[in-house]
């Protein structure tokens, strides 16, 4: 299995003058050591990480791990990221994860143990900025995976895995994509085409959430 952390955005609601992924938790890791740590932990050597915003900075800190660069990182997102690194590997099991995202060790081991795709997601009520699920009737496939949901189970938290037979389908569907769309444009897309099935692995129970503001950065330190 290989793994690819995106981590090219400005962090333009967060403001900081270095990128969002070099964010200090309480814990004394940055948010992209943690991520690297715990995929090291359980066995993922390979992994890839998408710069562009001060890339160097993170090179820097992280010489050991692969690099691909997004250079319209100011006017891209994350299906754009992901793909130009879907596009430099061999088809293969993959995870991938939003650079934004603190997460416990139990939260990947969840979701490596899941023998299909997969949507690490939980069951919180969602603002306009969180990216939302839905799932059929018996609640173990998820039917939509948008940011516009206003029926939803709760919120997919940008952490994902595609296994290797599939791999191909979803590079197609992240060909489909805009630019400027997220990833989830490309689930969306090969679920409701019926070409793929992502199962979600609630970690309602575990740590895991987006760094998007000062707020959230507040609530870790309150104890969550």
């Amino acid at each position: 299995m290989k793994a690819v952390i995106l981590a090219a955005g400005l962090g333009r609601r967060l403001g900081k003058p270095y990128p969002k992924a070099l964010i200090k938790m309480p814990n004394g890791k940055t948010l992209l050591e943690n991520q690297i740590s715990i995929l090291r932990d359980l066995g993922i050597k390979e992994i890839i990480v998408v710069v562009g915003f001060k890339k160097e900075i993170i090179m820097e800190r992280f010489p050991e791990v692969l690099y691909v660069y997004n250079p319209y990182f100011g006017i891209s997102n994350t299906a754009f990221s992901l793909r130009l690194a879907l596009e430099q590997i061999k088809d293969d099991d993959i995870i991938w994860i939003n650079g934004d995202v603190y997460f416990e060790n139990k939260v990947l081991q969840r979701a490596l143990s899941v023998k299909s795709n997969c949507v690490v997601v939980n069951k919180a009520l969602c603002g306009e900025e969180e990216v939302k699920y839905s799932l059929d009737s018996s609640g173990r496939r998820v039917t939509s995976i948008s940011k516009e949901l206003t029926n939803y189970e709760g919120e997919a938290l940008g952490i994902n895995k595609v296994q290797k037979e599939d791999f191909a389908k979803f590079l197609f569907y992240l060909k489909k994509c805009s630019s400027d769309d997220y990833f989830e444009r490309a689930m969306d897309l090969a679920i409701k085409a019926g070409d793929l099935e992502f199962l979600p692995v609630d970690v309602s129970d575990l740590v895991c959430f987006e760094i998007d503001f000062e707020e959230d950065l507040d609530f870790f330190k309150k104890g969550k």
